[in-house]
């Protein structure tokens, strides 16, 4: 079952042709925290990732998508970036998720906030 969603689907993971593509021609050059796994050609020019369960882009840390957009040469396994002390640790993209961000009074939230700071009018 593994193999047909592999040959038939794009988002789990990678596809056949993205296999034997990495097979033949790739060099891998490092893994992140998420397990994906990143591969360049042999000269360079080309670069891409194979994630780890569902391809989706946020998953890629800042220094990784530096790196896959040839902004700097050296992957951070080679050279690490230095991170500033107020810099948070890197995290997917949670929209749409139960872990998304719901403001004070949204709807989302299990117990609305009360409001205070307004009156609704009530016609007489």
């Amino acid at each position: 079952m593994k193999f047909l969603l592999r040959l038939l689907t794009w988002w789990n993971s990678q596809t056949l042709n993205t296999q034997i593509y990495t097979w033949r021609k790739g060099v891998k050059v490092g893994e992140d925290a998420e397990g994906n796994t990143f591969y360049q050609t042999r000269d360079g020019k080309r670069r891409w990732v194979i994630y780890n369960g569902e391809s989706e882009a946020s998953r890629v840390s800042p220094d990784w998508h530096g790196w896959l957009h040839h902004t700097w040469d050296q992957p951070p396994t080679e050279k690490a970036l230095a991170h500033k002390v107020w810099e948070k640790p890197h995290l997917e993209n949670l929209t749409g998720t139960d872990a998304a961000y719901a403001p004070p009074g949204s709807i989302r939230r299990d117990a609305p906030a009360e409001r205070r700071d307004y009156e609704a009018w009530v016609p007489e």
